[in-house]
């Protein structure tokens, strides 16, 4: 019951925080800090994943929860007077594609608590002023929404030039002056801007060696992504809105997850004017975009009679090929279906996995697996894309016997794996977003 009564409290402070900012766009808050008591961190905690790795201390949510009530009247009480310092991030490197890893950062514990706390207060405001068309790390958005005003726009338009943009390593290059400034015209509370700088500062720790953190956000943090976006929202969006969408001549729209993003044009004349000044927008806030993934290409309706490959009108984008074919009904519309680099990515992770637990229970291989191709479903089941979701769960169920066969020395067998899979069956295939392609206006 406290609980929930603390979460009430807390909810009003940041209802009342986003209605000042939402009624006075222009407005400097300049004293916020004072909002973050304990129980405002207590919800932090509520807020926060429980079930992540340790960071550079070893702890986890179980360890902190052990003096709960301790660590969170000390937590809020360092925030509030701005005298918590945050420890160095851990970091790994996780496989990304054959030969290439990514590195990602581990905070620890009570730093992902810290960060939730200030990233509440910040979002209450930003998130008045972020506009529609951003849909990464948001409350209430996701990628699936990015992903249908996709496939419907290019629909509905029939004629659709685009640039499909890629920002060479975004996280690990934004510069950390520039975003001292964007935040200079809507936070000034000198103890929030102090707490985020030592995020930006704070390092990293990896093999037993710390380095300095001089460019970007700060890896794997709550707060990285928020800070990401609000970035983001004076070099892109803001900048779309304000500069590029009085001047052109056509329909045009922006979509944006995170640091993927998309810009539709009605026009090929629009679409080369922006292409030719989006480098240099980016270049202006020391940031690239990679040469060889940032292209512009005509995504015009196969109806409009141009004979060009279906190879040559697709694109990925969320991880998904977007591409024409015609409806139930005859029309020409844009579809989804899981691209091929995700696709093998995927069947080379559950691959690695089935080797990794060759030897432990049957009952927990099966657990495991249902639960990667249930989450896999979750997000690339959408209407029309059934196919590639019966395949990916036939290639596992091939990689799971051959696995098993190999375990006991044999050579894999159909007859002698159908049995098991009778006991174990995984997960058929479904489509959790039914979303029947648009259909042209008439």
């Amino acid at each position: 019951m406290s609980e929930t009564l603390s979460s009430g409290s807390v909810t009003t402070k940041i209802q009342r925080i986003a209605k000042l900012a939402s009624k006075h766009p222009q407005r400097v808050f300049s004293s916020m800090a004072h909002a973050i008591d304990v129980e405002w961190v207590r919800e932090a905690y509520r807020r926060t994943r429980k079930d992540g790795a340790p960071g550079v201390d070893g702890r986890n949510a179980a360890d902190f929860a052990k003096e709960l009530e301790a660590n969170l009247q000390r937590l809020a009480d360092s925030l509030r007077t701005g005298s918590y310092k945050p420890p160095p991030v851990r970091r790994v490197e996780i496989p990304k594609s054959p030969g290439k890893t990514r590195p990602i950062g581990i905070p620890t514990f009570e730093d992902k608590v810290a960060q939730r706390a200030v990233a509440m207060l910040l979002e209450a405001i930003y998130e008045q002023d972020f506009f529609a068309h951003s849909y990464g790390f948001r409350p209430g958005r996701s990628a699936h929404q990015a992903l249908e005003q996709l496939q419907r726009r290019p629909t509905y338009w029939k004629r659709c030039w685009m640039i499909e943009a890629d920002i060479k390593g975004y996280f690990d290059t934004l510069g950390h002056a520039q975003l001292r400034s964007i935040l200079d015209e809507r936070v000034r509370d000198g103890v929030i801007r102090r707490l985020v700088d030592r995020w930006l500062s704070a390092g990293v720790m990896e093999n037993g060696s710390f380095r300095l953190a001089k460019f970007g956000t700060p890896q794997g943090g709550v707060i990285s992504p928020l800070l990401a976006n609000v970035y983001l929202h004076v070099v892109l969006d803001r900048w779309f809105q304000r500069d590029v969408w009085p001047r052109i001549k056509g329909k045009a729209m922006l979509i944006r997850y995170a640091d993927d993003f998309v810009l539709l044009f009605e026009r090929e004349d629009d679409a080369r004017r922006v292409m030719a000044v989006l480098g240099k927008r980016f270049e202006r806030f020391g940031l690239q975009l990679h040469p060889e993934k940032t292209q512009l290409l005509s995504f015009n309706s196969p109806g409009l009679g141009e004979k060009r490959a279906q190879r040559q009108r697709s694109f990925d984008f969320l991880g998904f090929t977007h591409y024409w074919a015609r409806s139930r009904n005859g029309n020409w519309v844009v579809k989804q279906r899981t691209s091929k680099a995700r696709f093998s990515r995927t069947l080379r992770r559950l691959k690695e996995q089935c080797h990794r637990m060759m030897h432990v229970p049957i009952t927990h291989q099966h657990r495991i697996l249902c639960a990667k191709l249930r989450g896999h479903y979750n997000y690339f089941g959408i209407t029309g894309n059934g196919d590639a979701l019966w395949r990916l769960r036939h290639y596992v169920e091939r990689i799971w016997g051959r696995a098993l066969a190999r375990r006991n020395s044999r050579r894999f067998a159909w007859r002698r794996f159908t049995p098991l899979l009778k006991r174990f069956p995984l997960p058929p295939a479904y489509v959790t977003r039914s979303v029947v392609p648009s259909e042209p206006a008439t």
